[in-house]
């Protein structure tokens, strides 16, 4: 089994910080996807930005948290808080989603109107992932599955990040426990297969989320696993509106670029490149 790597950046088109980094990522670095934020305030400068770099697949970063939607607040207003931004009590939206038909409903109003501003960029989908992984949501995969297929839809990340190798990369490292999400994202990922989804095998960035520096990305990469991976991250030139504290952006970029990095990426055994290239 040959080892093959996607290297993607999150966020896309949150801010012209991120752009510029992705652009430059993939410019001089190893970046090969980005996944797209079609409702944030750079997506029309991050789709100018992909349509000058054909090689740089694009995915949609679908937000159902921490963001505003694409349809107006009063066509979704069980999603939405007074300002019009989707709500942060993620476990209460969860449960309304999944017991409450009119919430089922405007979440699949609000997904579809996601999937069709990415048709409209007039970019190819190269995969589709969630803010928050939310879709580790049963009632969120099956709606995005449902209708995604009609948008070409054929690959979806599940975070599921093997702690063995995280250990190898940084013996000394103390991981967060991933028994809250494993046994999800094990389900996520069979159902998705199931459907025809290409998952990656293995999927780097959950545990040292805004913190994949240049020496845990090689190390990383030194030991990359056989088959599919995809090892995400968050560059950004700098802090941004909304953007996370404590992140360390700017350490994620020069990771993304920095010669060992970069070279050890250029190993023949590696395969790089987006979903759609494998």
């Amino acid at each position: 089994m040959s080892r093959k790597l996607v290297v993607t950046a999150d966020d896309f088109g949150a801010a012209v910080e991120v752009n510029d980094a992705v652009e430059q990522a993939h410019t001089n670095g190893i970046l090969t996807a980005a996944s797209l934020m079609v409702a944030a305030p750079a997506a029309a400068d991050a789709v100018a930005r992909a349509k000058m770099l054909p090689r740089l697949r694009v995915g949609l970063h679908i937000v159902l948290v921490e963001g505003k939607p694409i349809l107006p607040a009063g066509a979704v207003p069980d999603l939405v808080d007074a300002s019009g931004s989707f709500r942060t009590d993620m476990a209460a939206s969860a449960v309304n989603m999944f017991f409450l038909p009119r919430v089922r409903h405007q979440l699949e109003a609000e997904i579809a109107a996601q999937f069709e501003a990415f048709a409209a960029t007039g970019l190819s989908l190269d995969h589709v992932n969630t803010h928050k992984h939310f879709h580790l949501h049963p009632t969120i995969a099956s709606t995005i599955l449902r209708v995604g297929k009609r948008h070409g839809l054929r690959a979806m990340r599940v975070p599921l990040e093997p702690h063995h190798v995280l250990r190898r990369a940084e013996p000394l490292s103390k991981l967060p426990s991933a028994l809250a999400t494993a046994p999800w994202a094990m389900l996520s990922r069979a159902r998705l297969r199931a459907a025809g989804m290409k998952v990656p095998d293995q999927v780097f960035g959950l545990a040292w989320s805004g913190a994949m520096t240049t020496v845990r990305v090689r190390n990383l990469i030194d030991l990359l696993p056989e088959g599919l991976t995809e090892l995400y991250l968050h560059p950004a030139t700098g802090p941004y509106a909304g953007s996370a504290p404590g992140y360390r952006y700017a350490e994620e970029l020069a990771a993304l670029m920095a010669p060992r990095v970069v070279e050890a990426a250029r190993n023949s055994a590696i395969l790089r490149g987006g979903f759609a290239d494998f």
